[in-house]
This record gives C-alpha cells, structure tokens and sequence, in this order.
C-alpha cells in the first residue's frame, strides 16, 4: 500500500491526478496507523523532523528522512538510538551520496590518482529557494559536508563559518564554511540562495593532479587535470629556487548513467529487506548535524573554528553486521 499524507489539499489532487491509486489523507497519524505500511519518508521542514520521525519509529516504521536529520545533534542521537531499540532501519536523505560522479570522485582520492589533497572547494548557488525555519546553512550546505567526508574518507576535526542576511531578518541567505580536515586538509563551502546562476561545482586540488565535479553539467560532470606545482629541495641560493610547473592533458570519465534519487530509494529498500547498514544512515547524518553545529555558532563568533565532536561510528561489513569504532577528533 502507498499513502501520502500532508497539509496542502492542493498537493493531494496533484498526487491523485498523477497517481490513482495512491491513498491520500491530510492527517499523517492515518498512515502511521496503518499496518499495511512497513516504511515512510518524512520530507517536511527540518524543524519537525525529529518529531515525525520519532513517532514513525514508535509507530514501527522504518524511516528515510530527508536531511538533515534533525536541527540538533542531541536529538539526532536520540533518534539513533530509539531506531537501535526498535530494530528499524533509519536513513537519511544525503542524495548526492549515491550520484555515480561522486562515487568517481571518491574513487579518485582513494586509489591515490590526485596525490595528496591539499584542498576543497564547494559552491552551491542558486536563487531561492527561500526557507523560513532554518537558514541557508542548514539548507544547503550539509549537501557538501556530506559529500566532502564522502569523498576524503574522513571528518571534520574543526569548523566556523561566516555570512549575512539580505533578505529576510536573522536568517543568513549566504554564508562561507571553513573546514579543517584531518592530514592539513582544508576545505571550504560557498552556499547561497541570493545568486543569479545555478552552481553546483566542487573542485579537490592534490599534489599530483585536481578534479572538478560540476553537477550542473550533463555529460561532462568529472573533469581530471593533469596539472600540479612541485618545489625543489631546499636550497640557500635565490637563483635555484625555482618552482616547476605541470601541464598535463585533462581527462573525463566514463560515468554510468543512474538517477542518484532512486539509487538511494532502492538502497533503502534493500537496507531493510536484508538488515544491511545504510550507507547513508543515522549516525552519518548525525555527524553532518555535528558539523553544522559549531559553524552556525562560528556565524556569530566572527567566524572562528570551533571544534567538531567525535563520535563512536558504526561501520558496516558485508554480512549486515556493525561494529563500533571512535573517530579521533
């Protein structure tokens, strides 16, 4: 059975229109309610998330909830840990995770291709959409966090922020996060709802070569350079300093062709079919939570680095199983 429950009649005719036999009903606790209905997907405002999805669990559901988790970090663990009691699957829906260019991406940090990273760049740019409960911060930017721990294989030991608001009194519509990553890896995120072009482009330089991955592209979303700078051995003399320069070709992978959105649905299913972890689950969402955090209190800080928490992390194995590990701050 398939039902969809929200607040906006006008939402339902839509649903129903395209989707016949779709229940629809303006009081969410119908479907909670129902036994026919095994999992749910929340996407409403953040600031209700941990509500819904705690009365999801109890209701026994599995759940896939949009990101972030939740507005807080204590409520996110909360929320894991009732879904451990439950023996429910809960996920959280960080899409771009299962978009094949970022698993490329991930792949080329981690067999070692870019060298070294130095550095991330993330820019995520529109016009609008314009929330009113949570601000740019929130909306956008764990996208990036998300994907930049993905990619690094590793987490934030530090982060601060700064930004402003234009448009709507004391929520920032445009903000620049500085992170620091284990290795002197740096990295930093521009978000924005205040720009007049589409960007949705990272960039890892590293010391052999550097990759571009521009989601707005559509063929050609991995760029590789074959480009880096290289210093000599230290020398006392001025006129043997000289820096050497790399211009390589620029290649462009091969990228499956798959929609990252039902990627992530069926990856949902099957988590609870088979009892595997979620790639995209509880904890990693927390750690995103975990990640925000600070850098919306850098935001009134003057953009000072704040400590990330570490966390005790669950990592999967191919059986299903899950064993915890402590993530060094």
């Amino acid at each position: 059975m398939v039902m969809v429950a929200d607040l906006a009649e006008d939402r339902l005719s839509t649903i129903r229109a395209r989707f016949p036999l779709v229940v629809t009903t303006l009081d969410y606790l119908q479907l909670l309610h129902n036994e026919a209905i095994e999992a749910v997907v929340v996407a409403t405002p953040v600031s209700t998330h941990a509500r819904l999805v705690r009365e999801a669990l109890v209701a026994g559901k599995h759940v896939l909830v949009e990101k972030p988790i939740t507005d807080s970090g204590a409520t996110a663990e909360g929320l894991i840990e009732l879904a451990a009691q439950s023996n429910r699957v809960l996920m959280v829906g960080h899409t771009f995770l299962f978009n094949p260019a970022v698993e490329v991406l991930r792949n080329l940090v981690h067999c070692g291709e870019l060298g070294d990273i130095y550095y991330a760049h993330a820019q995520r740019l529109n016009l609008g959409l314009f929330q009113r409960d949570i601000n740019v911060l929130w909306d956008l930017a764990p996208h990036d966090i998300s994907i930049l721990m993905h990619v690094l294989g590793a987490e934030p030991i530090a982060a601060g922020a700064h930004g402003a608001a234009y448009v709507q009194h004391g929520i920032e519509d445009v903000a620049y996060v500085n992170l620091a990553f284990p290795k002197r890896t740096s990295a930093a995120i521009h978000v924005s709802w205040l720009d007049p072009n589409k960007v949705r482009r990272i960039t890892i330089v590293g010391s052999r070569k550097m990759a571009v991955y521009d989601d707005v592209q559509t063929l050609e979303k991995i760029r590789v350079y074959d480009r880096s700078v290289h210093a000599p051995p230290h020398t006392d003399g001025f006129g043997e300093f000289q820096l050497s320069y790399r211009y390589g070709s620029i290649t462009i992978p091969h990228l499956p062709s798959a929609e990252p959105l039902r990627l992530e649905d069926e990856h949902f299913l099957e988590c609870i079919r088979t009892g595997r972890v979620p790639l995209t689950d509880g904890r990693q969402g927390l750690q995103v939570v975990r990640v925000l955090e600070p850098a919306h209190a850098s935001l009134s800080a003057g953009g000072a680095l704040f400590p990330v928490p570490q966390q005790a992390a669950a990592c999967s194995h191919s059986d299903g199983t899950a064993e915890m590990q402590l993530i060094p701050a």
